[in-house]
């Protein structure tokens, strides 16, 4: 069976490394999206297991489709009566990048009658009730090639079931495990974010060190999916939570706000991880290296929201000449400030380019001692 997995762009290579720790097999990755294939179960682990991932999707199957007499043929020699019973729903969304048809509504509604007109010629019925199960069908129009697929994920992935409440520029969990990924957090070692907000970026450094899944929490649409084993999700949860790990992992997770620490505080406790985090407040611009190994992950204020553009510019000036000081340890610093490094004091190592929502950021890394 083949699937699509999505993510923010720049996430890509992260994501396809956990494909390939799954057992996958990848078979081709583009913006946004690595393709790969797997077992049927592998729609529940997938779900479950992928940290980056926003959504899992069945692959039913792609065309060329540079008009819409080619987008209702090609899906309709789709078998889509493998996949949706002859009483369930099967709603149409999706998008057109550099393509002849750029309509999407009209997509949708050619897409739609295909399927229906499929599912009716094998069913034998001219009118399906829609009344059972939803299988949501997304299309992706990419260069007049139509890529078909339904997905199995429901609510986005970022969605992890710890956060119901967050603070007023909430990162997206997908991007905070990205982070904390890029970070390489090792054992007996220390992860601080001085700007944790409702802890999102500590939370996830948490998960990943010990090894918690980010799907234990939540549900998802294919566990209803009669194309699917119904055994597989519960099967997958158990095999996630034997893999849970306790070790000497710890995580400082610090911000000035006081009202937004306590959504910190809530959040850890319902991802199980407020063993291993220590929430206080501080300031970023005071804070002191402890005596000990370790690495700053965090993303500050861009002044999109919060603080005006001058407040920005001092407060980046302020951390630069902090951070000096817990010097050799690695910093890494979401924003989008383009003038970043200048303001900081000091040229990354490397620069990232990821996106925090629709907002273009770069990732500055600084991993190497200080000449």
């Amino acid at each position: 069976m083949q699937f699509v997995a999505t993510c923010l762009f720049g996430l890509e290579k992260l994501l396809g490394e956990e494909i390939d720790a799954l057992g996958c097999r990848r078979i081709e990755t583009i913006d946004g999206r690595v393709t790969f294939e797997g077992a049927p179960e592998d729609a529940a682990r997938a779900n479950i297991n992928l940290r980056c991932a926003e959504h899992v999707f069945i692959k039913i199957g792609d065309f060329k489709a540079e008009s819409f007499t080619q987008l209702f043929d090609g899906t309709y020699d789709l078998p889509w009566e493998d996949y949706i019973g002859k009483n369930d729903a099967f709603p149409v969304k999706g998008h057109s990048i550099k393509s002849s048809l750029f309509s999407v509504p009209d997509c949708q509604s050619i897409i739609k009658k295909a399927v229906a007109k499929r599912l009716g010629t094998k069913y034998g019925i001219e009118r399906l009730p829609e009344r059972g199960t939803k299988y949501q069908i997304e299309f992706f129009l990419f260069k007049d090639v139509a890529a078909l697929m339904i997905d199995t994920s429901g609510t986005p992935l970022h969605k992890r079931g710890y956060r119901p409440a967050a603070g007023a520029t909430p990162l997206r969990e997908t991007l905070a495990a990205a982070l904390a990924l890029t970070s390489r957090p090792r054992e007996e070692g220390l992860v601080w974010d001085p700007f944790c907000g409702s802890g999102t970026i500590a939370i996830e450094a948490a998960m990943i060190m010990t090894n918690r899944a980010p799907g234990l929490l939540r549900s998802f649409d294919g566990e209803k999916f009669a194309c699917l084993p119904k055994n597989s999700w519960e099967d997958a949860k158990r095999e996630a939570c034997a893999k849970i790990k306790t070790n000497n992992f710890e995580v400082w997770a610090s911000d000035i706000d006081t009202e937004v620490l306590e959504y910190a505080k809530a959040n850890a406790e319902r991802a199980g991880v407020s063993d291993i985090i220590r929430i206080f407040k501080a300031d970023a611009r005071k804070i002191e290296k402890p005596d000990r190994r370790g690495t700053i992950v965090c993303n500050p204020p861009y002044g999109e929201r919060l603080m005006t553009p001058q407040q920005i510019n001092e407060l980046y000036r302020a951390i630069g000449k902090n951070f000096a000081a817990f010097d050799p340890w690695q910093i890494y610093v979401l924003t989008s400030s383009e003038e970043f490094e200048r303001l900081y004091g000091r040229r990354a190592d490397k620069k990232r380019k990821l996106y925090n929502g629709m907002i273009p950021c770069n990732l500055y890394q600084y991993f190497k001692p200080k000449r």
